[in-house]
């Protein structure tokens, strides 16, 4: 079966495959973004006999320059500490706690409060800037024993080729991903030559999941009709610490603590998200005070505005034979509750996880995981992924219905969270650590 991916700019019209020996991995990884990185600095930590592959597609400055803000769950904080990007101790990674989360409805009842002390965490979650979790992670690489930079100019010479530990391609996009019952074949191009490259692998792991408007369709698949708008905000009266989703008749609204002021994320229909950029700055704040109301008095000025279409595209299956797909590349969700890169990372650890463990275990196989461990991998992964996406898929759909009834309905469920402590400990702990696999 071919695996095609959508190539990070124009694919040679007719690429020729370079002459040196085929290069052969354990484990073949092809995106590094957070989640692909994440996932190689775990298995070269914790399994320094694998020859591992990490295909980047980028140059390390188009990352460091990447404007988006993350929303990082206390669990995430856990994992990127584990992979070496996060230390326990000192202030780590530059980021904005997040230690209440206020939910509510605009124009109806009911709401809701969760608090950092009441599930004896430092802070709910963190808000970081891509840019500066790229670094951190980077910088995690650089601490890797056996680490190998290769330019496209200059090939590694057939003798380095079963060296262990982490061989980082960059940068190289992947154009295709073939599979026999033997290995992966990966076939790699660059922007500065028309030689196509090739890799052998055991396993492959895609983490090239890019944007919801750039993906093609899969099995499980909606459009939500709907752009984020994103920007940043400041207020007359900021309250530290907290985070606030609103849920509008346009859609949901976040505002995220993020140094001085407030990272947006303002989900609305196209034609909303296109009049909202264009309107003056002045314009736009009221706006948007009319819809997220007086928490925070007046909002004061408002920079970088953007917008990204919304929706779900999963896929049924992560893994097939020896190709599994994590992160976006297995599914890209509504940004409500701020989930995807937190599943994502979630699905680094477990994939991680179970391929050392079956590697400790398959000494006959000189300690290389094989397409069982992909098997023992997307069943670990079934619980947490089918909730999260049936959770985020769910929210804004309800949220958005305007019939009276129903949002009275939603103003008693959010209410009642407060009265029925177990279920909203559930929900939070959903959202901060997903299901254990």
């Amino acid at each position: 079966m071919t695996h095609a991916l959508p190539p990070a700019s124009p694919t040679p019209a007719t690429p020729t495959v370079d002459e040196h020996p085929a290069r052969r991995f354990d484990v073949a990884i092809v995106g590094a973004g957070p989640v692909g990185t994440t996932l190689a600095l775990m298995l070269a930590q914790r399994a320094p006999q694998l020859r591992i592959a990490l295909v980047d597609g980028r140059g390390a400055q188009a990352g460091y320059d990447d404007p988006r803000t993350l929303a990082l769950s206390h669990g995430s904080r856990e994992i990127l500490a584990r992979a070496g990007a996060w230390p326990h101790s000192g202030s780590g990674l530059d980021s904005t706690p997040i230690q209440h989360i206020h939910v509510s409805q605009a124009r109806r009842f009911g709401s809701t409060e969760i608090d950092y002390r009441d599930h004896s965490v430092p802070a709910l979650g963190y808000v970081v800037r891509y840019g500066a979790l790229m670094r951190a992670l980077d910088a995690a690489m650089s601490r890797v024993p056996a680490r190998f930079e290769h330019a496209p100019a200059s090939p590694s010479a057939p003798a380095s080729q079963d060296t262990p530990g982490l061989h980082h391609f960059r940068p190289y996009r992947a154009i295709a991903l073939r599979q026999d019952s033997q290995q992966v074949t990966i076939t790699l191009g660059t922007s500065i030559d028309d030689e196509a490259h090739t890799l052998h692998a055991t396993l492959a792991v895609n983490a090239e999941g890019g944007l919801f408007e750039r993906q093609t369709a899969r099995p499980r698949a909606r459009d939500y009709g709907q752009t984020a708008l994103v920007g940043f905000v400041t207020c007359d009266r900021p309250r530290v610490g907290w985070a606030w989703e609103r849920f509008t008749p346009d859609g949901p609204l976040a505002l995220l603590p993020q140094e001085s002021g407030y990272a947006l994320v303002w989900c609305c229909s196209h034609a909303e998200a296109k009049r909202r950029r264009e309107m003056d700055d002045a314009s736009f704040l009221a706006e948007l005070h009319t819809a997220f109301g007086d928490r925070m008095g007046r909002f004061t000025s408002v920079t970088a505005r953007a917008g990204f279409p919304l929706g779900l595209n999963a896929l049924g299956h992560v893994v097939d034979g020896r190709i599994a797909a994590i992160g976006n590349a297995a599914q890209t969700l509504h940004p409500v509750a701020g989930q995807g890169l937190n599943l994502g990372l979630r699905d680094a650890f477990d994939l991680a996880d179970t391929l050392v463990r079956n590697a400790h275990s398959a000494p006959h196989h000189l300690g290389v995981p094989g397409p069982a461990a992909l098997t023992a991998f997307a069943r670990r992964r079934r619980a947490d992924r089918g909730l999260t996406i049936r959770i985020t898929d769910l929210l804004p759909r309800v949220f958005g219905i305007g019939a009276a009834p129903v949002a009275v309905l939603r103003g008693m469920a959010l209410a009642g969270l407060d009265f029925v402590p177990p279920v909203k400990t559930a929900f939070a702990r959903q959202m901060l650590f997903g299901q254990r696999g």
